[in-house]
């Protein structure tokens, strides 16, 4: 069989954590991609994957080959692309992770605008709230949203993720107006509990001084859309990105809490790994999204963003 086919099923496997994950990306049966993972492991004369009913395992072995088997893909999809790169169609598989809620809820439409100019590239979006490790794990462009630590990856800055507090009005109605930072020691409050970035409830008064919020953490979750339908009903105070809580304020289903006090805000950011040769796959994704996603966003519509910078 193939060898790049039987590294690339492999490599999908390990990456997707089934067989029938794998056979997917492939588009064969499960019974063929496991074919190709058992011609790879007899030829190799090793096992690479432990199989049980719930999930694969890497052996040791095979922890070592997958390092591998990803720089050499990587290394053939780049000179596929070198090859191509006198012609003005690009093609060609492109990986790519974001922040959950953010992809789900913004990225639709891009990278369907991006399929219809390229109909010879296929994306593969994985969608987790981690920051990924492009080269171990053979992404070649991600969208991150925090302050990147220094690398040797390249970061292109698309825009600014406003932080805000609100919760419901029927719930200021309830508990009465906050007109401080101190109003909140008493409220529940609901937090994100996976932040990449320090989560630090901390706001700036109009002179500057900063405030910690104090208070009660009655919710904690790690999906920031979950908590924001639980302050729409009414469980307490979020906070959280207008590209969650935004629409909601612009529906007035939330309210902003200490609109006169600002936060920091984030960094919206596309990141890919420095190549001596850029595949034109990643550099037409890139300019796509920081075409698509241009300031003032949608969700910072109706005041929000002036009023948080």
């Amino acid at each position: 069989m193939d060898r790049l086919t039987c590294m690339g099923v492999f490599e999908a496997a390990a990456r997707t954590g089934s067989i029938a994950g794998a056979a997917r990306l492939f588009d064969m049966t499960p019974s063929r991609a496991s074919k190709y993972l058992a011609a790879l492991e007899a030829e190799l004369g090793v096992s690479l994957l432990r199989r049980s009913t719930r999930q694969l395992a890497l052996t040791p072995e095979g922890e070592r080959y997958l390092a591998r088997c990803r720089r050499i893909l990587a290394e053939v999809r780049e000179a596929d692309d070198e090859a191509r790169v006198q012609t003005d169609a690009i093609s060609g598989t492109l990986r790519v992770t974001a922040p959950a809620t953010f992809g789900a809820l913004h990225l639709g439409p891009v990278v369907a605008s991006f399929l219809g100019q390229h109909p010879g590239v296929a994306l593969q979006i994985q969608l987790d709230d981690r920051y990924r490790d492009l080269r171990s794990d053979a992404v070649d462009v991600a969208i991150r949203i925090g302050r990147l630590a220094s690398s040797s990856l390249v970061a292109r800055r698309l825009g600014a993720c406003h932080m805000v507090l609100c919760a419901a009005p029927a719930f200021l109605a309830q508990h009465g107006t906050v007109r401080a930072p101190a109003d909140l020691a008493g409220l529940p409050l609901l937090a994100f509990s996976e932040a990449v970035s320090p989560a630090d409830w901390t706001l700036r008064d109009p002179a500057g001084a900063m405030h910690r919020i104090e208070g009660t953490m009655r919710l904690a979750a790690d999906n920031v859309q979950m908590l924001a339908a639980a302050a729409v009903a009414g469980a307490g105070v979020v906070f959280g990105p207008t590209f969650i809580l935004g629409p909601h304020i612009q529906r007035g289903e939330l309210v902003r809490v200490l609109p006169g006090y600002g936060a920091d805000s984030l960094d919206i950011s596309v990141v890919y790994s420095t190549r001596a040769f850029l595949p034109r796959t990643v550099r037409a994704f890139v300019d796509h999204l920081a075409a698509a996603l241009i300031e003032p966003f949608p969700w910072d519509g109706g005041g929000v963003q002036a009023a948080a910078t």
